[in-house]
């Protein structure tokens, strides 16, 4: 599968209707996201089950605000529609790759109750 663009617009749709969503952020003028692109494209391509998005950081602003992005490329992680990955930086392939599986080897009930126990020991 090759990668899609995200909007604000498309942004949650994509995430609550699949089970594995990985996020590029990313801008053309990036020398770091340049090198990255590549890739990311190619691992996509290899792994059909998961969708591979895309965000333009200039041309998606407020999506890029909303997530406090401050570096890019910026690569997150969704597992059932909750966030699993945050990192700026590229990655190597076979990082990339084992970062995945990673993800697909969560346990999402557990991943769920740690969240929502630290939710409950957040001062308010």
């Amino acid at each position: 599968m090759s990668t899609v663009e995200l909007t604000a617009e498309t942004f949650a749709d994509t995430i609550a209707g699949n089970d594995l969503v990985l996020i590029d952020f990313w801008a053309s003028w990036c020398g770091p996201c340049r090198v990255f692109g590549p890739i990311y494209e190619r691992v996509a391509e290899r792994t059909p089950d998961a969708v591979f998005a895309k965000v333009d950081t200039e041309a998606q602003q407020e999506l890029a605000a909303a997530f406090r992005i401050m570096s890019i490329p910026t690569l997150m992680v969704f597992r059932e529609g909750v966030l699993v990955y945050a990192q700026p930086g590229a990655l190597p392939e076979a990082a990339l790759e084992e970062l995945i599986e990673k993800a697909r080897a969560l346990d999402m009930d557990e991943v769920r109750a740690a969240a929502t126990d630290e939710e409950l020991r957040q001062p308010a």
